[in-house]
């Protein structure tokens, strides 16, 4: 009877075993529970945006130059070619965490044939041929929890491509938007010299014709030599964002600064899809996503060290052919933790605080991204305040800044297609250019220049053959920069 009862207790041991194999241990990485979150953001409409993640947002600053340089430096970029990098590594660990990858294993089947002789003895062949394999009984799930770790941390490696690659679009918008603005600037520079060049040319005029001092002549040198000044302080900030850009690109600086150099307009702000909910960071946010995997990866490597400390079982076989003798072995190993239990305690213990941590990071990464949109939308409706604000100080500035007429007591009236004077003002330019920094928008022409004059000062009379001359001299004063 005990005999029977042997095989019998054999088979329900073993089905009790297959039963449990069914139960991974430690906690589940599939089930993280999510963080309460608010409704809606402080200043904004509780209204989902939906997946926004993979949209090509750059698109919709409508710029040739900057789209086409994006779109071949996705290519070409280092930092994202070594984050792709990562993701095929992670990848690789997942293939190698698959179940027959893992349950199987043991030595790979050899063959060998040998030949002996010599020394007066007939010569002699013997072929060997040895093929052996195991496989493990994943009983507690540590091989299940090694593969879902491995799966986590492959979709950690691919958010934080993503990071990679929304933190180089931010790079290279930047420098590209900074690089058109010191162009601007380059521009205006050289307008307010030549608009001081021709000051002082009229200025000279007027001082041979008695009708400007030395100080005037001083000054506008004084002015003009302070607008040369800042010509080259604009063209080295501009090759800076230039070469930037050539890094961040992975491209030749040369051919790059010949084409920024073509010019082009400034960057506009592009209407957005919104900010949407708080929830839609969870998806929406690589950043968050990669926390999540982190959080994942980590929950998974603690039923890892949960399963070390259990006993494993685990069969084994090897088939032999020795010079026409067969032989074969097969049979059962159990694997019993009990000498080294502290240390795998220990590890257990350690992969349960680093659970906790990537937990606290997770819900951290979390609150730190709804700042984030909340900060960026409140800056971002300031500043299109201010932008409106500063539309309504340009117009303001056009009505202050009228053409005038005047009139020499003893001259005939200056002529009307000579006074009018609607060229624009360069410091109220480049105080636009300032302000829409860094989407810029394109500086508003037709500023009015007002039209200087000394209080209390009364033109002497000049001959009829020097009144041209002197009206023209007073005319192009129209131009002096303000």
């Amino acid at each position: 009877m005990t005999l029977l009862n042997r095989p019998l207790a054999a088979l329900s041991w073993a089905a009790l075993l297959l039963s449990m194999a069914c139960a991974a241990v430690g906690p589940d990485p599939s089930t993280v529970p999510t963080p309460a979150l608010q409704a809606s953001f402080a200043e904004g409409a509780p209204v989902p945006v939906g997946q926004v993640g993979t949209q090509a947002f750059w698109r919709s600053y409508n710029d040739a130059t900057l789209t086409r340089l994006i779109e071949a430096g996705l290519a070409t970029n280092l930092d994202i070619l070594a984050a792709n990098e990562r993701i095929r590594a992670a990848q690789a660990d997942v293939a190698a965490a698959q179940p027959l990858a893992t349950l199987l294993g043991g030595e790979a089947a050899s063959a060998s044939r040998i030949r002996t002789g010599g020394g007066g003895q007939p010569t002699s062949t013997t072929s060997t041929a040895n093929l052996s394999a195991g496989f493990v009984f994943d009983l507690f799930g540590g091989a299940r929890r090694a593969r879902q770790g491995a799966e986590a941390a492959e979709l950690s490696a691919q958010a934080q491509a993503e990071v990679t690659r929304l933190a180089w679009l931010a790079e290279v918008i930047g420098a590209y938007s900074d690089a058109r603005y010191y162009q601007q600037a380059l521009a205006l520079t050289r307008d307010t010299i030549s608009a001081r060049e021709a000051t002082l040319k009229i200025n000279n005029t007027m001082l041979d014709l008695g009708g400007a001092t030395d100080l005037d002549i001083a000054q506008t040198k004084a002015l003009l030599q302070t607008a040369r000044a800042d010509l080259p302080n604009f063209e080295a900030l501009f090759n800076a964002q230039v070469y930037r850009l050539s890094t961040l690109l992975n491209l030749q600086a040369a051919p790059l600064m010949g084409q920024m150099q073509r010019g082009a307009p400034a960057l506009h702000i592009p209407a957005g899809p919104g900010t949407g909910v708080p929830a839609e960071l969870l998806q929406n946010r690589p950043d968050v996503r990669a926390a999540r995997s982190d959080l994942s990866q980590a929950l998974a490597t603690v039923g890892v060290a949960t399963a070390d400390m259990l006993p494993s079982i685990s069969l084994t076989g090897t088939v032999s052919d020795t010079g026409g003798a067969d032989s074969w072995g097969f049979g059962p190993r159990i694997s019993l933790p009990v000498v080294n239990q502290g240390l795998l305690q220990a590890t257990r213990a350690r992969r349960e605080s680093e659970a906790r941590q990537a937990d606290l990071a997770w819900r951290s990464q979390i609150v730190a991204a709804v700042e984030d949109v909340q900060v960026g939308q409140s800056n971002l409706r300031r500043y299109r305040q201010r932008v409106s604000a500063s539309a309504l100080w340009i117009r303001r500035r056009r009505l202050i800044k009228r053409p005038m007429r005047w009139r020499a007591p003893t001259l005939r009236p200056v002529p009307p297609h000579w006074s009018i004077c609607w060229t624009p003002t360069v410091s109220t330019r480049r105080h636009a250019c300032r302000l829409h920094r860094p989407a810029m928008m394109r500086p508003r022409r037709g500023l009015p220049c007002k039209l200087r004059q000394v209080p209390g000062r009364r033109w002497p009379a000049l001959p009829r053959s020097r009144c041209a001359s002197f009206t023209k001299a007073l005319t192009l004063s129209c131009l002096r920069v303000c």
